[in-house]
């Protein structure tokens, strides 16, 4: 049995509490400072009121505060559960908590600009608790499709988890895994990061054909426009596999569950399908921020902003194939310079 120490108490974060209470192990639940609401609940109940299920028996809820004492010395793994906008937060605490170095899975999905390249998560984290302590934590990621509220309630889910560190990735495969939650070894740290941030990115794009469905006339027959939904799905994977090529990933990370498994999952519900809905309806990102989304955080549309001005330099250097790339031009002009969002009809599927 191992301890598991769970950082951000967030639907997914929590909803990994199951598989690892479930093979047996210790598992200690820290919220970051927005949830403090959450920990009472399970301190209180033993419920979690936003994925809206009773946790596990025996799931030990702390406050951010009290992160030191969760941890002890006697952790062997942190789960890395804040969003992607708390991973500053998230690293200082490693940095001002940590007295020894203990292996890191991180859930959190995200990619970092640095000097114009693109780095993983993993790497960043790892890169700068070295740089401020010294300590070389070894990192391993999660990615593929996994709906927190499903996984909660034991639904059948398939992940792959990477690493750099030889052997980390299937020794947590086989600390995880249960009859309903199956993770694989991948050793595509590159493409799978890029396919988990990527995948809420590009789910904006096919959610914006919802809207546009919405905002045309009815037609004679009643049609859908999953036609136009899935042309641009397409497109998406192929942007993708661009991305990933240029990130030193694979192709096989793209067509399976990081990629294509994973942004199938996002496109049926959540914040990134919704705002393009938003969009193909003919709102502005502007206008849909200070309306009906004002108070959401969606990690698609937050990732662009982050890379977009590192992106265009890529393009613009030839190191990213612009033409290659008409779906991520099109979202970068809508989330960056406030342009109706526009698809680029005549440019997809042009790179065979």
């Amino acid at each position: 049995m191992a301890v598991i120490t769970i950082l951000g108490a967030g639907v997914m974060g929590s909803a990994m509490v199951l598989p690892a209470r479930d093979k047996g192990h210790e598992v200690r639940l820290v919220g970051t400072h927005l949830d403090q609401a959450i920990i009472d609940s399970v301190t209180r109940t033993g419920r979690h009121p936003r994925l809206n299920v009773k946790l596990p028996d025996g799931v030990k809820a702390f406050t951010h505060s009290d992160f030191g004492k969760a941890l002890g010395d006697d952790t062997d793994l942190i789960l890395l559960g804040v969003s992607s906008a708390g991973v500053g937060w998230a690293i200082d605490r490693l940095c001002e908590t940590l007295k020894k170095p203990v292996p890191v899975m991180m859930i959190t999905k995200g990619l970092m600009p640095k000097d114009g390249a693109i780095l993983t998560l993993p790497d960043f984290v790892q890169a700068e608790v070295k740089r401020r302590t010294g300590m070389a934590l070894d990192l391993a990621a999660v990615g593929g499709p996994c709906i927190a509220g499903e996984l909660a309630v034991r639904r059948q889910t398939g992940v792959v988890i990477t690493s750099r560190t030889a052997g980390l990735a299937a020794k947590l495969c086989a600390w995880l895994e249960t009859d309903y939650y199956h993770p694989r070894v991948s050793d595509d740290m590159a493409g799978v990061e890029l396919c988990a941030a990527f995948k809420n990115f590009f789910a904006i794009s096919v959610g914006w054909a919802a809207g546009q469905h919405e905002k045309a006339p009815p037609s004679e027959n009643n049609a859908f426009n999953f036609n136009a939904a899935s042309v641009i799905f397409d497109q998406a994977i192929a942007e993708m596999m661009v991305l990933a090529r240029y990130m030193g990933g694979t192709e096989k990370s793209v067509w399976g569950m990081p990629g294509a498994g994973d942004l199938y999952v996002t496109c049926q519900a959540g914040r990134n399908s919704r705002l393009g809905r938003q969009l193909g309806l003919g709102l502005s990102y502007a206008e849909v921020k200070a309306g009906p989304m004002k108070d959401d955080t969606i990690e698609g549309a937050e990732l662009g902003i982050a890379l977009a001005a590192t992106l265009k330099q890529l393009m613009a250097a030839g190191k990213l194939a612009a033409a290659e790339l008409p779906v991520t031009a099109a979202l970068l002009q809508a989330l960056t310079a406030n342009d109706k969002l526009i698809m680029p009809w005549g440019k997809l599927h042009r790179y065979a």
